[in-house]
């Protein structure tokens, strides 16, 4: 054997060279994300991308405005007030209901109805984020699936970002954005833990109850408030061996109703059974929305309605901005953890110590 053949080592297995396979990634919009990227957007091509439809823009620029970077927060308020012009073209819907009773499955089914009807329509839901991690599911794109692979319906999940009742701080920002990109019909879901109703109700036209039969006594804490912001209740699940039961509830809800105030818009809110499912009574609800709309717009109160919100928007944007302020300086955060460890050693109260950084914080503005 030669000699440049003895420490050759031989083996059984042989592996051929198999044929190049083409790369999975399509270069051109590889190129384009890349291109996204690299170079940072100024606000005019963004609202030139969002009012030309520009999905991949249009989604960039929702996310700018819910990041927390103060880099961002400049450039994401020019987008807005350049989009604010573009913008309340829409009917704004909020959804609420406990966990369960089947938001996302109606949102789907009443969705895909008026998107083959020739409407554009977005989803603002708000999904709860965790205390601890700050991590959330996100999981409503999986949940309406058929309506995420619409074309003429936007599916945008958020985290809450612990906010209260799991409302996101930047929905109302988000709707600006959508109406501006030709978003007809906006839905806003909520977490519906009996908390985030007070502030989706402050932020949409039209607020929507879903609600399950024979659930009314475990809601009693709740109900008469959140039933006295609804615009329509729904009792949904109204299929097969539930159906009597839905009817039953649909009577109880109405007889609550006639207990309560005459609505500020002159609109008497209808109680319905639907089912999401067999999608038999959802677009009855749509009808009913309509309805609103028509009577509100005529008698002045969806005009007025929408202008209090506005005012509302500008006081809790100063909250929002003031409370911001304050902990990013870095004195008031050496204070304040000096202050947890007195008020952990038993030195000073925390009403003290509240006041303390208040006055802090004021020496600091004066200069």
């Amino acid at each position: 054997m030669p000699e440049e053949n003895k420490n050759e080592k031989r083996s059984a297995l042989q592996v051929n060279k198999g044929v190049e396979q083409p790369s999975q990634i399509n270069p051109l919009a590889a190129g384009r994300i890349k291109g996204l990227k690299k170079k940072d957007l100024d606000a005019g091509t963004y609202v030139k991308g969002i009012l030309s439809g520009d999905r991949t823009i249009f989604s960039k620029a929702i996310t700018l405005i819910e990041s927390t970077l103060e880099k961002h927060h400049h450039l994401a308020q020019e987008i807005i007030s350049q989009c604010l012009p573009h913008s309340g073209r829409s009917i704004r819907i909020g959804i609420t209901g406990v966990p369960g009773v089947g938001k996302s499955t109606f949102i789907e089914a009443l969705g895909k109805s008026l998107t083959s009807s020739g409407h554009k329509i977005a989803v603002l839901a708000i999904d709860p984020s965790s205390q601890r991690s700050k991590g959330s599911i996100l999981g409503d794109k999986t949940r309406m699936e058929d309506l995420a692979n619409d074309p003429n319906a936007y599916i945008r999940p958020s985290s809450s970002g612990g906010s209260l009742g799991g409302v996101s701080r930047k929905t109302r920002e988000a709707i600006v954005l959508c109406e501006a990109a030709g978003y007809d019909v906006i839905f806003v879901e909520t977490v519906g833990v009996g908390q985030s109703e007070t502030a989706v109700h402050s932020m949409v036209d039209f607020f929507l109850l879903l609600m399950l039969s024979g659930a009314g006594d475990e809601l009693q804490g709740i109900k008469r408030g959140i039933m006295e912001m609804a615009d329509a209740i729904v009792i949904n699940k109204a299929d097969g061996d539930n159906i009597q039961r839905a009817k039953l509830a649909k009577a109880e809800y109405e007889n609550a109703l006639h207990m309560f105030p005459p609505t500020p818009s002159g609109w008497v809110p209808p109680v319905r059974t639907c089912s999401s499912v067999s999608k038999q009574g959802v677009t009855e609800v749509w009808d009913n929305i309509l309805e609103y709309k028509k009577l509100t717009k005529g008698n002045g109160y969806f005009q007025e309605k929408r202008k209090r919100q506005n005012i509302g928007i500008m006081y809790e944007t100063l909250e929002a901005e003031l409370k911001e302020v304050f902990y990013r300086d870095p004195e008031i955060k050496a204070l304040q953890k000096k202050l947890e460890g007195d008020i952990l050693a038993n030195k000073m109260s925390p009403y003290l110590a509240a006041n303390e950084l208040i006055e802090a914080f004021q020496r600091i503005e004066r200069g």
